[in-house]
C-alpha cells in the first residue's frame, strides 16, 4: 500500500506508525520491516518480534486479511490542497464519503469550537479552519474537540471540516486535515469565503473548492489576510523555518 502512496502519504503513515506500533501491530506486518533494523535496548526487531505474542486476528488483523483492503486512510488532492490533505476514511460514514456544500469559515480552532456552542450550524455545510497549521497555529493544534463536538451533537453524519491543523487518529466524521501548503503559507485555504462549494470525494481521493479559476487567481492576486496568531520567543524562529505537513512539519 505504501509504495502506491505519495511522499506525503509515506510521512503521515510513518508518523502514525511511530505513536500507535507495538510488537503485536509489528509481528503482524513483520514481512513489510526490516527486521535487521537494531534496537536502541540491544538486539535487532527480529528477536523482539520472536518474543511477541502472535495476534488473535480479530483486534489486530494480518496483513494477508485486512479490515479495509485499501487501507484506513486516505490522500486528497485537488485545488484547495494541492499538496495533499489526509482522512481517516475508516471513521467516515458512508453517506458521508462523498460530500459536497457551503463553506463556513474560521481562522481559528478557539472561533470554530465557539460556533459550535453559540451558533446553528447548517447542516450539509463544511467547517474550513484555517491558520491552524505548522507556522500558522504555529504548532499545527489537533483539532480533535471540535470534531469531538461534531459528534456529540449528532452532525457528523451531515457536517464535514477541513483544516490545515491535524486530528487525532481517533477521530470520526467527515474530518479532513494536514491540507497543504498551509493557508500561512498561502495556500489555497487561505482565501475560501462563507459559502463557497467545497466537494469532498474520498473514494477518488479529492477535495475541491468549486470556484472558477480565474476566481481563486484574482483572489490570490489580493493576498491573504492573515489573522492574529503571535509567535513570542522562540516560536518566531519555529514559525520562519518549520517545513510543511506534507513533509513532516520538520523545524529546519
Amino acid at each position: 500500500m505504501v509504495a502506491t502512496f505519495s511522499n506525503f502519504g509515506i510521512v503521515f503513515l510513518l508518523f502514525i506508525a511511530g505513536l500507535s506500533l507495538n510488537p503485536k501491530l509489528m509481528k503482524s506486518i513483520g514481512k513489510y520491516l526490516d527486521l535487521d533494523t537494531p534496537l536502541a535496548m540491544g538486539g535487532k526487531l527480529r528477536d523482539a518480534l520472536q518474543q511477541a505474542i502472535k495476534p488473535d486476528g480479530r483486534v489486530i488483523r494480518s496483513g494477508t486479511a485486512p479490515l479495509s483492503p485499501a487501507g484506513c486512510f486516505s490522500v486528497l488532492y485537488g485545488n484547495l490542497a494541492p499538496e495533499g490533505a489526509v482522512v481517516k476514511k475508516s471513521g467516515v460514514e458512508p453517506r458521508m464519503l462523498v460530500h459536497k456544500g457551503p463553506a463556513c469559515v474560521f481562522d481559528s480552532e478557539e472561533d470554530v469550537r465557539k460556533f459550535l456552542l453559540e451558533k446553528e450550524v447548517i447542516p450539509g455545510s463544511v467547517l474550513v479552519v484555517r491558520y491552524e497549521g505548522p507556522k500558522g497555529g504555529p504548532g499545527m493544534r489537533e483539532l480533535s474537540i471540535p470534531a469531538a463536538m461534531l459528534v456529540g451533537m449528532g452532525l457528523h453524519t451531515s457536517v464535514a471540516m477541513v483544516t490545515d491543523g491535524r486530528f487525532s487518529g481517533a477521530t470520526r466524521g467527515p474530518c479532513v486535515g494536514h491540507v497543504c501548503p498551509e493557508a500561512w503559507d498561502g495556500g489555497p485555504l487561505a482565501y475560501v469565503k462563507d459559502g463557497d462549494p467545497i466537494e469532498i470525494n474520498i473514494p477518488e481521493n479529492r477535495i475541491q473548492l468549486r470556484i472558477s479559476d480565474k476566481e481563486l487567481q484574482n483572489r490570490q492576486k489580493a493576498g491573504p489576510i492573515q489573522p492574529y496568531h503571535p509567535a513570542p520567543g522562540f516560536l518566531a524562529a519555529y514559525r520562519k523555518t518549520v517545513s510543511g505537513a506534507d513533509s513532516g512539519a520538520i523545524w529546519l
